[in-house]
């Protein structure tokens, strides 16, 4: 049971996205090569010198630091040994939470909002925990909200409250035009702060994406690790064949007749075209693609795919 099981669903508070620190301790992180590893604490550079991390003893060779020879070996073996250590940089890490009213969809457990907030927040406590500063950005339909990246529970509190917050004005009487710029403006101040070796994680439907999403992704990913984690609705994928489906809010309803072929089809169609525009970009940048279903458990679902995915990983 996770710690929204209290909830409706429909909304989340601070103090539940607080207590889901409990359910990110054993979440997998694997940690790689800056340019193969998912979500890890640490990132171990390229760089060879002094650092906290040992990695192996090798032959001496003309210009290494006389100060890295390793006596003992070099006495038992009677020829020169230095011990090498792979450098320790700190990675600084921006979660980018969409809180936008297209997000306010759910058909069976979750709104997809609730479920990019759960989601987010485990990114966050797990990246604390891992000793590294963490903050984000929090976008919604009518402006952002900032927590600058910081090694401190409290840096990681705020960034629930500011998700609390704009969650909690979601609703389905809504009355103004959802933003399709939001995505790309908040990208856009993501790679004003990560210059490099940064991790990016992307909690989003990827609603309103476009060309200048795909370049400012490329770009951030060019010099930072980008991981996007795309959270769904099945709703889609499985459409009914017929009758007439009552959508609410709570106050407003709409609805929907799927005895009209053409309504369904074209619901169907746009859910294929867009899934298949993920995949290009999944495949086009190099980033993982992860997806997260608003009608499962939320912690479950993201243990799953990084085990997978680090599993691939490994395979490659």
């Amino acid at each position: 049971m996770s710690a929204t099981e209290t909830t409706d669903g429909v909304h989340i508070s601070t103090e539940q996205l607080v207590a889901l620190q409990a359910y990110a301790r054993d979440l997998r992180f694997v940690q790689k090569d800056r340019s193969h590893q998912q979500l890890a604490g640490r990132m171990n550079s390229a760089m060879r010198g002094r650092g906290l991390t040992f990695e192996e003893l090798r032959s001496y060779l003309p210009g290494d630091d006389i100060c890295s020879i390793d006596w003992r070996v070099t006495a038992r073996t009677t020829r020169p040994v230095v011990r090498v250590y792979s450098e320790e940089k700190e990675r600084p890490a921006l979660i980018v939470v969409d809180q936008r009213i297209n997000m306010f969809f759910g058909s069976r457990r979750f709104m997809k909002s609730v479920t990019a907030a759960e989601t987010a927040m485990l990114c966050a406590w797990r990246i604390l925990g891992s000793g590294d500063r963490v903050g984000g950005f929090v976008f919604g339909d009518e402006g952002f909200s900032e927590v600058k990246p910081n090694r401190s529970r409290n840096a990681v509190i705020a960034l629930a409250e500011r998700i609390s917050e704009r969650n909690g004005v979601l609703a389905a009487s809504f009355a103004g035009a959802p933003s399709r710029k939001a995505l790309d403006d908040a990208l856009r101040r993501v790679a004003a702060i990560a210059h490099h070796d940064h991790l990016v994680i992307v909690v989003s439907d990827f609603d309103g994406h476009g060309p200048e999403t795909k370049d400012l992704l490329l770009r951030l990913s060019s010099r930072n690790d980008v991981i996007c984690l795309l959270v769904y609705d099945p709703f889609l994928l499985d459409l009914p064949t017929s009758g007439d489906l009552v959508i609410s809010g709570g106050g407003l309803q709409a609805e929907i007749s799927f005895r009209q072929s053409g309504v369904r089809s074209s619901i169907d169609a746009f859910a294929r075209n867009r899934g298949r525009e993920l995949r290009a970009w999944q495949r086009e940048l190099g980033l993982p693609m992860l997806p997260i279903s608003a009608a499962e458990e939320t912690a479950p679902q993201l243990r799953r795919l990084l085990d997978q995915s680090a599993w691939r990983q490994r395979r490659r």
